[in-house]
C-alpha cells in the first residue's frame, strides 16, 4: 500500500512539473512573439517565474518529497541554495500575481490613465521591485541559518532545519508579506472590478420605450398574437443580458481569488501553525502535501492568466494552424466556438 502511494505521488509530482514546463513555455512564446501583447508583460514575467520554478524548484521538491531519494545528502551550502530558490520563487510568483491584479484594475476601471502611464519603463521598474523584494525576504531567512561544513538529508532541508526564535519571526513576516497583504490586495481589486462590471451590465440592456409606454389595446386575434410574440422575444433580451455580465464578473472573482487561496492558504496556514509555541512540529507528510499544493500554482497560473485569454488563445490557434496546415474556415469556426464558450472577462468588458 505504501509503495502504491509512493508511485502515485511521484507520478503526480512529475506530471505537475511537466505541465508547468509546457504551459508556461507556450504562453511565454506567444506573448513574446506578438508585439501587440505589450499589456501582457507581467503575465509573461509570471510565466518566467513559473518556468524557473519548474526547472529548478520542482525537481528539487521531488527529491525532497519522494522516499526514492532518501539517500540524497545536501551540504549546508546546498541546502541554503535550495531554501533560497524556494523562498525567492514563491515570493516572486505571489508578488507578480498581486501586480497583475492591480494592472487589470487600472486597465478596466481607468483605461485612459492605463494607456498613458503603463510604459515599458514602469513595467521594468515593477519587475525589478518584485525581484529586489523577493531577494530581501530570502536574505532575511538565511541570515541566522547554521554555518559550517555539516550535511543533512534532502528531506530535512526546509525552513524548519534551523529551530529557534528566528524561524518563528521569519515565518510570520514571510506570511504577512507574501500572503496576507497580497490576498487583501487581490480581493479588494477584483471586488472593485466586479462592482464596475455589475454596473456596466445593468446599464447594458435598457428597456425599450415601446415596452413601457402604454399602447392602444386591440382585441383582434392578430394584434394579441403580435403583442404576445413581442413580449416573449423581449424577455430573453431584458433579463439574461443584464445578468450575463454580473455572472461573468462574479465567476471571474471566484476563480481568481479561489485558485489563489486554494493553492497558498494551506501552505502558509501550515507554516504559521507550526511556528507558534503550541503548534505541531514541522516537516513530514503534512509539509510535503501543502508544499506541492502550493507548487501546483506554477502549473495552473499559465491557464488562469494566459490561456483563458481570448487573444492569447486565438494566437495559439493561428500557430497551431500554421503547424498543422489546418484550413482557414475550420480554424475560424473553432476560434468562434472557443470564444463563445470561454470568453475572457477583460474581453467582455471591452
Amino acid at each position: 500500500h505504501s509503495i502504491a502511494q509512493e508511485v502515485v505521488g511521484l507520478f503526480c509530482m512529475i506530471l505537475l512539473t511537466l505541465t508547468a514546463l509546457v504551459a508556461n513555455i507556450v504562453v511565454m512564446v506567444i506573448i513574446l512573439k506578438t508585439p501587440l501583447f505589450r499589456k501582457f508583460i507581467f503575465v509573461c514575467h509570471l510565466c518566467v517565474v513559473n518556468l524557473l520554478s519548474a526547472i529548478f524548484l520542482m525537481p528539487l521538491g521531488i527529491i525532497s518529497s519522494s522516499s526514492c531519494f532518501n539517500r540524497v545528502i545536501y551540504s549546508i551550502a546546498e541546502c541554503k541554495a535550495v531554501l533560497f530558490l524556494n523562498i525567492c520563487f514563491i515570493s516572486a510568483s505571489i508578488l507578480t500575481i498581486s501586480i497583475i491584479s492591480v494592472e487589470r484594475y487600472y486597465y478596466i476601471v481607468h483605461p485612459l490613465r492605463y494607456e498613458v502611464k503603463m510604459t515599458i519603463r514602469l513595467a521594468v521598474a515593477g519587475v525589478i521591485f518584485i525581484w529586489v523584494k523577493s531577494i530581501l525576504i530570502t536574505a532575511l531567512a538565511l541570515v541566522a541559518w547554521p554555518h559550517g561544513n555539516g550535511a543533512t538529508s534532502a528531506s530535512r532541508c526546509t525552513v524548519y532545519w534551523s529551530p529557534g526564535a528566528h524561524k518563528k519571526v521569519f515565518v510570520i513576516l514571510f506570511s504577512i508579506t507574501c500572503f496576507i497583504l497580497p490576498t487583501i490586495i487581490i480581493f479588494a481589486v477584483y471586488s472593485s472590478i466586479y462592482r464596475v462590471a455589475r454596473t456596466a451590465s445593468l446599464q447594458q440592456a435598457p428597456v425599450p420605450a415601446q415596452a413601457v409606454a402604454p399602447r392602444h389595446r386591440c382585441d383582434s386575434i392578430a394584434s394579441q398574437v403580435t403583442i404576445l410574440t413581442a413580449r416573449i422575444l423581449m424577455l430573453p433580451r431584458l433579463i439574461p443580458d443584464r445578468l450575463l455580465g454580473s455572472n461573468k464578473a462574479i465567476l471571474t472573482l471566484v476563480l481568481i481569488v479561489g485558485q489563489f487561496l486554494c493553492c497558498w492558504l494551506p501552505f502558509f496556514a501550515f507554516h504559521l501553525h507550526s511556528s507558534v509555541p503550541l503548534g505541531t512540529v514541522g516537516g513530514g507528510h503534512g509539509e510535503m502535501v501543502v508544499t506541492w499544493i502550493a507548487y501546483s500554482s506554477f502549473a495552473i497560473n499559465p491557464f488562469f492568466y494566459g490561456l483563458l485569454n481570448r487573444q492569447i488563445r486565438e494566437e495559439l490557434a493561428r500557430l497551431r494552424r500554421s503547424c498543422l496546415n489546418r484550413p482557414l474556415g475550420q480554424e475560424l469556426c473553432l476560434s468562434i466556438s472557443e470564444a463563445s464558450v470561454q470568453e475572457n472577462f477583460l474581453q467582455f468588458l471591452q
